[in-house]
């Protein structure tokens, strides 16, 4: 009996599980259309900043990064910056 209701619990979890589906999220290396984000063309270790040149207008601007942030943020990625208005 004890195997049976196993078998029932294992069946019933495999059977309830639906695949989620994929939304997709901004990443820092994705390619978007967004005029707030760019191409990192520099960075700079003294003050966690990076330069990104925009997508839209090509201009570049220096940004300061939190250190987890310039961490992740590396030259030749794409990367978008939310809280600024375009440039």
């Amino acid at each position: 009996m004890r195997k049976l209701t196993l078998a029932a619990a294992l069946v019933t979890v495999l059977i309830s599980c639906n695949k989620e589906e994929n939304t997709p999220q901004p990443v820092a290396n994705t390619v978007s259309t967004s005029c707030n984000c760019g191409l990192i063309v520099s960075d700079e270790a003294s003050d966690y900043s990076i330069t990104i040149r925009n997508s839209c207008s090509g201009n570049t601007k220096k940004f300061r990064l939190t250190e987890g942030d310039w961490m992740n943020a590396h030259v030749g990625t794409n990367y978008c910056i939310t809280n600024t208005t375009n440039w």
